[in-house]
């Protein structure tokens, strides 16, 4: 089960709005497709990231200084390969997070060639706790013209496309206001509908345990990132004093060490460390041992086509979370050819080998940067 070549490419789709957060503006679908090649075997391929504008340095720190790494050695010695990988970071200290994507896709794409070669999903290769798990939808976000009755109307349709909850985007108005939305999405879809909030690093702690007391009573699953980045292991500790919410934080840390001083920090109930982000599968699995250890629940930052696995092979797997807005992901929504099925508020793990993923090739060059 020799590695023979491996390529990466970087795809953009263009979105017809903006989907904007609180601190940030989404106008185009962006990933990074890594096809892997086995000599006299399968070929993996799998798709990392929702990168919003370095796409083409990540495929090319892939196939110009990492696939190199690994070409000739046998996939099924994945803790080897890794550590081939990991060696690169120290010299990657001006753009970490770059070389971490890049790591992510390789070590993504080096375990979707196992399960081919071995014919099992990747999360039965981790486990295979269970089949399948909740799925929500990241929605309500910030639009012009959106009012509080369409946030309401937004969670109905969720819950049509068979979503079992949904990530409301807070933080870019004022703590009260922020509240007013998401006690509409709560209004428009009733008790048995998970809501979480994400203020993704919009507040203060003080506008963020304002905005906790608030909404307290609506039932709320977590509250993402309520805080600044400065100074946000000490703040998030701050909220999780003053409210019953759990705190859910990680996407936006590279390392498996940050992920550990958050923990020792007290600053999280949930976790929802991003391996596409932050190093592949391989890297997740350690977070996910800790967070086990330590009595924390498990969610990961979008991604579904990977995240599936991972959390179902895990006991503190809690759920998964997608784009269910075509518009929002069009990849997800129609250029599988083979992926998760949906239904009643549960994602099912594909039958295919791997990640038991598979895009429309016509898709990928259509789209290829």
């Amino acid at each position: 089960m020799i590695i023979d070549k491996i390529e990466a490419v970087a795809i953009r789709i263009p979105l017809s709005k903006d989907f904007g957060g609180s601190t940030y503006n989404v106008t185009s679908r962006c990933t990074v497709i890594t096809r892997l090649w086995v000599k006299d075997g399968p070929v993996a391929e799998i798709y990392n990231g929702d990168n919003r504008s370095h796409g083409p340095e990540i495929a090319a720190l892939v196939n110009d200084r990492l696939a190199s790494r690994l070409i000739g050695k046998d996939v099924r010695d994945w803790r080897r390969l890794y550590a081939l990988l990991e060696a690169e970071v120290p010299g990657a200290a001006m753009a970490p997070e770059l070389m971490m994507q890049a790591i992510a896709c390789v070590d993504c794409a080096v375990w979707d060639a196992i399960g081919r070669c071995y014919e099992v999903s990747v999360a039965r290769l981790l486990g295979g706790y269970r089949e399948e798990l909740p799925i929500i939808s990241i929605g309500g976000y910030y639009i012009e013209g959106k009012t509080l009755d369409d946030l309401g109307a937004e969670m109905r349709t969720l819950r049509e496309a068979g979503m079992a909850g949904c990530k409301v985007k807070v933080g870019g108005l004022s703590p009260e206001a922020d509240a007013e939305r998401v006690k509409a999405a709560r209004d428009g879809i009733g008790p048995d509908f998970l809501i979480s909030v994400d203020a993704n690093r919009g507040w203060s702690w003080r506008d963020a345990v304002k905005h906790a007391n608030l909404i307290e009573p609506l039932d709320i699953a977590w509250f993402e990132e309520p805080c600044h980045w400065m100074d946000d292991l000490r703040n998030m500790a701050e909220v999780r004093r003053a409210s019953s919410i759990p705190v859910n934080a990680g996407q936006s840390e590279v390392t498996g060490q940050a992920m550990r001083r958050m923990i020792e920090a007290g600053a999280v109930d949930f976790i929802n460390f991003d391996a596409s982000e932050a190093g592949g599968v391989t890297a997740w699995q350690r977070v996910a041992g800790l967070a086990q250890l330590t009595d924390i629940q498990m969610t990961h930052h979008e991604e579904p086509q990977i995240a599936l696995h991972m959390l179902a092979a895990q006991p503190n797997g809690f759920c998964v979370e997608c784009f269910a807005d075509p518009e929002r992901d069009p990849l997800w929504d129609r250029m599988l050819l083979e992926g998760p099925t949906v239904s009643k508020g549960v994602a099912r793990l594909p039958d295919g080998p791997g990640f038991g993923v598979k895009v429309d090739p016509a898709a990928i060059e259509m789209y290829r940067i």
